[in-house]
């Protein structure tokens, strides 16, 4: 029905954009009570910018660069974040909360996402996939950073609840963010009665992960899974692992508490490998994630996109140290200053 009333209305369009602008609001009008008038107003707004001259595109784009609440409100709060100060930012993002009229909402024909990089669109695409047709969210309305950052907020100030709300919008924009899903762990680890959504989710993060970091902080997520499940050894391996992409004083710190009550408990790094791969649980970064960065490495490079390249190549340094990308890299720095 959607796709019918669409193409109709595209077939009805001349050359004259002025009688275009007016033929596309008069459908407005007729469509406005229709059951999929959401999805048809947005699509016969899409047309309407076809409409627009080059000169008033660009002034629409300056005016929305001048007026952007969600980068304002981010920008006035970011300051007190970074020092710790949550409380004034929570105060002033819930004011901002109730009458924010909420933007890029899926519809029936649409769904809406942002990403930071090409390599999370690729994760995306091989675990997720759409079920409606894509749309990206402008880099300019960070609908993404407004929903996480609320949501820490929140989650800070233990309203569990409504941190979870947030953080679950903030994940259906990206669900393929790591940074995100581990933040929503840190909820079903205080305020659940089982560890199960804590690890599964955990363990997705883990599979979508490019950043040492993110891979080393699954694996102590997944070493406080198992201490609680009172499988020590098991955690043990885990939180030794994880050093092996982040040096934590948390990890360091865990692994002496476990030990002080096992026995003083020894595990070489091989024998942890050996028990984390008996439990099924990944090892490393994602392969697929090495074969995405490898993917566009080359597209970058066979472009001569030299910018682009050096960030997915130092992305694909952080994550295997191999000799071969570290030479990559030099050879890249040399291009960018000649």
């Amino acid at each position: 029905m959607y796709e019918k009333i669409i193409t109709e209305i595209k077939s009805n369009l001349g050359e004259n954009k002025d009688l275009n602008r007016q033929y596309l609001s008069s459908q407005i009008e007729i469509y406005k009570d229709h059951p999929y008038n959401k999805e048809i107003i947005r699509e016969i707004s899409r047309l309407m910018w076809d409409c627009l001259s080059e000169d008033e595109k660009q002034e629409f784009i300056e005016i929305s660069k001048r007026e952007n609440p969600i980068l304002d409100i981010l920008n006035d709060i970011y300051y007190d974040i970074e020092n710790g100060n949550y409380e004034t930012p929570l105060k002033e993002l819930d004011e901002f909360m109730k009458t924010f009229p909420g933007m890029f909402e899926d519809d029936k024909v649409s769904e809406y996402h942002y990403f930071t990089n090409p390599l999370e669109e690729l994760i995306f695409r091989k675990y997720i996939g759409t079920k409606k047709e894509l749309r990206y969210i402008p880099e300019n309305q960070p609908l993404l950073d407004l929903y996480y950052v609320y949501g820490f907020l929140l989650l800070e100030d233990q309203q569990y609840d409504r941190a979870e709300e947030y953080l679950k919008k903030a994940i259906k924009i990206n669900p393929v963010s790591s940074r995100i899903i581990l933040e929503l762990t840190e909820i079903y680890k205080i305020h659940t009665y089982t560890f199960n959504e804590y690890a599964i989710r955990t363990s997705d993060a883990l599979k979508y992960a490019y950043y040492p970091q993110d891979i080393a902080r699954c694996y102590r997520n997944l070493g406080y899974y198992y201490v609680e499940e009172n499988d020590m050894k098991t955690a043990m391996a885990l939180y030794i692992y994880s050093m092996e992409y982040e040096a934590s004083p948390l990890a360091y710190a865990e692994i002496k508490f476990i030990q002080s009550k096992n026995d003083d408990i020894e595990l070489t790094l091989k024998e942890c490998i050996e028990i984390i791969e008996g439990k099924n649980i990944q090892l490393g970064p994602n392969p697929f994630v090495v074969d995405a960065l490898n993917e566009l490495i080359g597209e970058y490079d066979k472009n001569k996109l030299y910018n682009q390249l050096l960030y997915f190549l130092e992305l694909k340094f952080d994550l295997t140290n191999d000799n071969e990308t570290l030479e990559k890299i030099g050879e890249t720095r040399n291009k960018l200053e000649n």
